[in-house]
């Protein structure tokens, strides 16, 4: 069925957000601080570089892959397909979300973006309090929770991530969310030009290399931040390290709204594009 007027002035939003993205241009600083960070690895022998890039794409993937195998994860599934029979009582399966009105979808979308950005708050205060586990356990943790919620988001809008095809997609999604702003706009084109692309829904056929030197900012930022932890946990309030503790709970609060603003896009966007193509 073609798209209803609210649905259109959906598209239109995501588009502007779209161009808004594509249009960033990095500053003085930033680009600065990327030729620096370019300059630093590439003493690094080349033969390392491709070592670790392809080891931390294995762990993102096997990761990725262990998360969506869960039983946290299954039972997350069937709590999002009780939700959609609240709308329609024939809702059997993932795929048949896409039967349910889009802001139907975007409120089960929504109840799970507002759980991931209270975990990744708690979780982010719990490394604050400067815990050698739980800062040292900060980045799996945080990794753990943004690729859940990527998959979640996926679920919400019908597209079940248990293909090669969408267990990438959703990888990718991840990893572009991730991006400093002004390496987004590459990573967001790539995803475009793959649902372009992409003739076979199942089978994943573009590049499956997904980190690279521009994507080692985040992580850096992860490391960054359990210095300044460091440095403040000592810093009590009422016995409190409240200055640490605020620092990790706002940094980690931060990604997961960076996390679940694009792939709610991504995929309100391909909800959307389906609705458009096969309504004509």
């Amino acid at each position: 069925m073609p798209l209803t007027d609210q649905e259109r002035k959906k598209l239109a939003e995501i588009r502007q957000w779209e161009k808004n993205l594509l249009s960033y241009e990095a500053n003085d600083f930033q680009l600065t601080y990327e030729k620096y960070l370019e300059r630093s690895f590439s003493m690094i022998p080349e033969n390392l570089q491709r070592q670790f890039f392809s080891g931390l794409d294995s762990w993102l993937f096997h990761l990725h892959g262990i998360i969506q195998g869960s039983q946290l994860q299954m039972d997350a599934k069937d709590r999002i397909i009780t939700s959609a029979r609240i709308f329609n009582k024939d809702t059997e399966k993932i795929e048949d979300l896409r039967q349910l009105d889009f802001n139907q979808l975007q409120y089960i979308a929504e109840q799970q973006i507002a759980k991931h950005r209270l975990y990744s708050f708690i979780q982010g205060g719990l490394a604050g309090t400067g815990g050698k586990l739980l800062l040292g356990t900060d980045i799996p943790a945080i990794a753990v929770i943004n690729l859940r919620v990527v998959q979640l988001i996926a679920m919400s809008y019908g597209f079940e991530v248990n293909t090669p095809y969408e267990l990438m997609t959703s990888l990718k999604v991840f990893h572009t969310a991730t991006l400093p702003p002004r390496m987004k706009k590459d990573g967001w084109a790539t995803l475009m030009a793959e649902l372009e692309q992409n003739e076979n829904p199942y089978f994943y056929e573009g590049t499956e290399e997904i980190t690279d030197i521009t994507w080692l900012e985040q992580p850096l930022q992860q490391l960054f931040k359990a210095v300044i932890i460091t440095l403040f946990r000592k810093k009590l309030v009422q016995g409190v390290p409240l200055i640490s503790m605020a620092i990790g709970a706002g940094a980690n609060y931060q990604l997961t709204r960076k996390v679940t603003e694009l792939a709610q896009k991504y995929y309100q966007l391909r909800y959307l594009k389906e609705k458009e193509e096969f309504g004509e």
